[in-house]
C-alpha cells in the first residue's frame, strides 16, 4: 500500500494500526509462544510499515518495529548509574546448603517464609526503564551500581517490547542469553552461548547484535510486592518472564530442582534462583556483602559421565615435566566429546586409586577442562592394570629423575626432542618473543626438515630455506623472516621468559627484570642474591640457578643474545608508582592494544599481573568475550574495569 493512496492523516492511522497489530503478533510469538500468522505474513506487514515511515518519516516513532537496527556504529557505551543495585547472588551447590541459607534467615526474622524457584539462564543480565510504556533505556549490571548504556542493541532483541501493553513507568530486569540453535552456528569461536551474548551486547555495531538472533527473559519487576504475582504481571505487559515456580517450602524447591530437565530446554540454564517470596521481607533482611539475604543461586553440579581408561600415556613438557594423562573412552559431556584428561602427577594417580581399564567420573571443571573425579571400584572385572611412572623418558630414552618430594618426574635431557618442540613453540608464543606466523605447525616442519636445532637457529633462517616445505611459497617465506627479523629486539623480561625456566613466569621475569637490568647482572646472580626477590624462593632460585650453569644453556645463551638485542630495560617504581602494591587480572580480547602491552604498562606503574583472580586482586580488567576470570572476579566481589577505564587509569 503506497501513501499516494491516502492523505496524510490516513497514513498516520494505518501506520499506528500496522504498529499495534505487529506488536501483537509478537507478543502471540515471544511472550506466550503461540504464533497466530506465518512467518512470511508477517514479515509482509513489518514491510509494508518500514516503506509507509520510508516515504512519511515524520510519523516514525521510537517504539516502532522498524527501530529495532537502526543508526549509526557507536564509538563507546555510555555509562549509567542504577537506581538500585543489581545485585549478585551467592552460590549453593548442594540442598544441605540450601536449608543452612534457610535457618540463616529463620535467625533473622520471625515471619513465616515462602518461596519463588524461577530457572538461572546462563545469560548476561540487564536492565530496562520504560517511560509511559516506551523503552527509555537499556543497559548491562555493570560492577551492580553502574552499568553501560546498551539500549540500541538491546532494541534488536525482539523479545523486548519497545512498547509495553500497559502506559506505565516501570523497571524490568532480566537475561539477555542466545538458544543453543542459535548457538551452535557459533560454538568454534565463542566458549559457550553466555559468552557469545555478553559479547554481543557489547558490540558498538548494532548490526552485528542483531544478526546473533538473541532472545530476552525477565526475573524482576521492580516495585511488585511478591514473586509469584511478578510473572502475571510481566506477562499482561508484554514481556516473557523466566520460567518459575511458587514453593511454599523448600521440600517443593527440591522437587523443582530434580524435575528440571536441562537438554529439554532449548537454552543453557546453570541453576534456579530461590528468593523468598515477599519482596518486603526481602527488603527488610538487606544485603550480605554484595549479596541479597533473602535469595540464593542453587547451582547445578558440574556435568559428569562415565567412561574407560583405556591407557594412561605420557606427556612431557617444555620444562621435561612428565604428566600422565588418561586416554579414554570417547564420552559427551555438556554437547563436549573427551577423549582425554590430565591426571596430573603421581600423587593424584595414587590419591583416585586409578588403574588402567577402570570406569571412572569425567567431568569438567568449570564446564571446561576434563578431570577425572571419582574411580568406580566396583566395577573392576579384575583385569585392570596398575601404571607406574616411567624412568626413562618416553620421547628420548634419557633417565628420569624425581624431585625430592617424589611427585614430579622431569627429563633433564635439555636435547629431548619433546622438550625442544615445546621450548621452541613457547620461545615464540606473544609473552615471549611474538613471532608472528610461527606457529607449532611450522616449527615442526623446521626441526622435522633439520633447519633448525634450537631457538638461536631460527635467527638465521633464510626465504631460500623455507621454499622447499609444504605450505611455504615465496611471499610466506618473505613474511615470516620478515617477522623473524622485527622480534630481534626484544625486552629483558620477555627475553627471561622465552628462556624457557622451569618456574620462571611473566610476573617473576618482570621482578628479575628489574631487579638486575641486564641479562649479564642476572646470569651472574647466585641463589642467595635471587632469594632476596620478592616471591622468589630457595626452589624458584635453585631453578634459575641450575639454569645458568647448565653448559649446554650457556653455549645457547651465548649465541642467542648474539642475534638478539635487547631493549632498555624500564624501572616498575620510577616516579609514577600509582600501581604499586596493586594487583591486575586481564580478561577477554582488549580492542587497543595486545595484552602484552598492557601487561607492560601495569608492570611500568608499579603493579602485578597475575594470571587467576583471588581475594586479593584489585582489579580485572574486562575487555570483549571475557571468559570464567570475569565471573570468578563477580562471584568474589572483585572490582571490574573495562578497557577504556583501564586506558584513563594508564595515561
Amino acid at each position: 500500500m503506497k501513501t499516494y493512496c491516502m492523505n496524510k492523516k490516513q497514513v498516520k492511522k494505518r501506520i499506528e494500526k500496522l504498529k499495534k497489530l505487529i506488536n501483537h503478533y509478537s507478543y502471540q510469538y515471544h511472550v506466550l509462544d503461540k504464533p497466530v500468522v506465518s512467518d512470511a505474513a508477517w514479515d509482509s506487514l513489518k514491510k509494508e510499515l518500514a516503506d509507509l515511515e520510508k516515504e512519511s518519516p515524520e510519523f516514525i516513532t521510537p517504539d516502532s518495529p522498524t527501530q529495532r537496527v537502526s543508526g549509526k556504529a557507536l564509538s563507546k557505551f555510555k555509562k549509567v548509574k542504577h537506581e538500585q543495585p543489581m545485585l549478585s547472588l551467592q552460590d549453593a551447590f548442594s540442598f544441605e546448603e540450601i536449608k543452612d541459607w534457610e535457618t540463616r534467615l529463620k535467625r533473622l526474622t520471625a515471619k513465616k517464609i515462602d518461596y519463588y524457584a524461577e530457572l538461572k539462564i546462563d545469560g548476561l543480565a540487564v536492565s530496562l526503564i520504560y517511560k509511559k510504556g516506551v523503552l527509555f533505556r537499556g543497559s548491562t549490571r555493570g560492577d551492580g551500581r553502574v552499568g553501560e548504556d546498551v539500549t540500541q542493541n538491546l532494541k534488536t532483541i525482539n523479545s523486548i517490547p519497545l512498547r509495553l501493553r500497559e502506559e506505565v513507568d516501570c523497571e524490568i530486569r532480566g537475561e539477555a542469553f542466545i538458544s543453543k540453535k542459535n548457538f551452535k552456528s557459533f560454538s568454534k569461536k565463542y566458549a559457550n552461548p553466555r559468552n557469545l551474548a555478553a559479547g554481543s551486547i557489547r558490540q558498538l555495531d548494532s548490526g552485528i547484535t542483531a544478526s546473533r538472533h538473541l532472545d530476552f527473559m525477565a526475573w524482576q519487576l521492580l516495585g511488585a510486592d511478591k514473586q509469584d504475582k511478578e510473572s502475571e504481571k510481566l506477562i499482561k505487559l508484554g514481556v516473557k518472564p523466566v520460567p518459575g515456580k511458587y514453593c511454599g517450602d523448600l521440600s517443593v524447591v527440591k522437587e523443582y530442582f530434580e524435575s528440571i530437565k536441562r537438554d529439554e530446554l532449548e537454552y543453557e540454564i546453570d541453576g534456579l534462583v530461590v528468593s523468598i517470596n515477599d519482596n518486603h521481607l526481602m527488603k527488610e533482611l538487606g544485603v550480605a556483602g554484595k549479596s541479597p539475604r533473602g535469595a540464593i543461586a542453587w547451582k547445578f553440579p558440574s556435568r559428569e559421565a562415565t567412561t574407560i581408561v583405556n591407557d594412561v600415556r605420557i606427556q612431557v613438557g617444555r620444562t621435561g615435566v612428565l604428566t600422565p594423562v588418561a586416554i579414554l573412552e570417547p564420552v559427551k559431556i555438556g554437547g563436549v566429546t573427551i577423549s582425554r584428561a590430565t591426571l596430573h602427577n603421581k600423587e593424584e594417580i595414587k590419591k583416585l586409586g586409578l588403574k588402567i581399564g577402570d570406569t571412572v567420573i569425567v567431568g569438567r571443571a568449570g564446564d571446561v577442562i576434563p578431570y577425572v573425579k571419582k574411580v568406580l571400584k566396583e566395577l573392576r572385572a579384575g583385569n585392570e592394570k596398575n601404571f607406574v611412572m616411567p624412568s626413562k623418558c618416553p620421547m628420548c630414552g634419557k633417565p628420569v629423575e624425581e624431585d625430592k618430594g617424589g611427585i614430579l618426574f622431569k627429563c633433564v635431557n635439555l636435547k629431548c626432542p619433546a622438550r625442544q618442540r615445546r621450548r621452541l613453540y613457547y620461545f615464540s608464543s606473544k609473552s615471549a618473543f611474538d613471532i608472528e606466523g610461527l606457529g607449532p605447525k611450522i616449527i615442526s616442519a623446521l626441526l622435522d626438515n633439520d633447519l633448525i636445532q634450537d631457538a638461536a637457529d631460527i635467527f638465521d633462517l633464510k626465504e631460500g630455506d623455507l621454499l622447499p616445505l609444504e605450505r611455504f611459497a615465496e611471499k610466506s617465506a618473505e613474511n615470516l623472516v620478515e617477522a623473524i627479523q622485527k622480534s630481534r629486539e626484544i625486552t629483558l623480561p620477555r627475553l627471561i621468559i622465552a628462556l624457557g625456566i622451569h618456574h620462571v613466569g611473566e610476573e617473576t621475569a618482570a621482578d628479575l627484570a628489574e631487579t638486575f637490568g641486564s641479562m649479564e647482572k642476572f646470569k651472574k646472580a647466585g641463589e642467595e642474591e635471587l632469594t632476596q626477590i620478592r616471591d622468589i624462593g630457595p626452589v624458584v632460585a635453585q631453578s634459575i640457578h641450575g639454569w645458568f650453569n647448565d653448559e649446554y644453556n650457556k653455549k645457547f645463551l651465548e649465541r642467542l643474545l648474539g642475534c638478539v638485542e635487547v631493549a632498555p630495560q624500564y624501572v616498575r617504581t620510577g616516579k609514577n608508582k600509582k600501581f604499586a602494591g596493586k594487583s591486575f587480572v586481564l580478561t577477554g580480547s582488549l580492542e587497543s592494544m595486545a595484552r602484552t602491552e598492557a601487561k607492560e604498562h601495569i608492570r611500568k606503574l608499579g603493579g602485578n599481573v597475575n594470571s587467576s583472580v583471588s581475594k586479593e586482586t584489585d582489579y580485572v580488567v574486562a575487555g570483549s568475550e571475557p571468559g570464567s576470570k570475569y565471573a570468578q572476579a563477580k562471584k568474589l566481589g572483585v572490582k571490574i574495569i573495562s578497557e577504556t577505564e583501564f586506558k584513563k587509569m594508564i595515561k
